[in-house]
């Protein structure tokens, strides 16, 4: 069964998500960077270990991705999830869980990298929007993609509005993918992302009108 480690830094609706989906792997433990996060809460109320590792108590972001890191290999762990954690990874800590970590981004990738990705599509009168689960690489969310939530944007949205909507998306697809990963379905390989033992050119997408 593989073992996973989820990342937090807030409320951790994504978390739950992940906790009420009954995946075949097992959430061995959270952690989190604000001892304030609720989600460190959601994981308690479901019997998950948790680990509060604070930033602003580390001199570096390499040393506080140390810890982090042993405290993952104390878990045993074979799958790290980001779920809302707000920190941006060192390079030698992305390399040592290179095809082992995943992230949700609120844009269909590479449309849109980095933050405030609501308001971009609003501006540049898009569409489309959603959400793209990848892998994470020392590239800020340019690691290969997995899954996409697609919706349409309405004449009536707005960032809120978005938001809702991609969240709720997010929260259909982030536990799919994971369970993917727990079965095999998805396999990261030498020669590549496998989906169903086939080489993955294009993320598969879910749709939402």
């Amino acid at each position: 069964m593989i073992k996973i480690a989820v990342l937090v830094s807030g409320s951790g609706s994504n978390l739950q998500a992940l906790i009420d989906a009954n995946l075949s792997g097992q959430i061995v433990g959270v952690i989190s960077n604000k001892p304030e996060a609720y989600a460190l809460q959601r994981a308690e109320n479901a019997g998950i270990a948790t680990a509060v590792i604070e930033h602003k108590q580390y001199p570096h972001r390499e040393a506080f991705d140390d810890v982090m890191h042993q405290q993952l290999l104390d878990w045993d762990v074979d799958l790290v999830v980001l779920a809302g954690f707000m920190r941006i990874l060192s390079e030698k800590f992305v390399s040592a869980w290179e095809g082992k970590m995943i992230n949700i981004h609120p844009s269909l990738l590479p449309h849109y990298k980095g933050m405030h990705t609501h308001q971009r599509v609003l501006n540049t009168g898009d569409q489309l929007h959603g959400c793209t689960v990848h892998y994470v690489t020392a590239e800020l969310d340019a690691g290969q993609a997995l899954a996409q939530g697609v919706l349409q944007v309405g004449s009536h949205d707005g960032v809120n509005s978005l938001a809702q909507r991609v969240h709720t998306l997010e929260h259909i697809i982030y536990p799919q993918v994971v369970e993917w990963i727990c079965t095999q379905t998805i396999q990261h390989t030498d020669q590549g992302v496998l989906y169903r033992d086939t080489l993955m050119h294009e993320p598969i997408q879910f749709c939402k009108f």
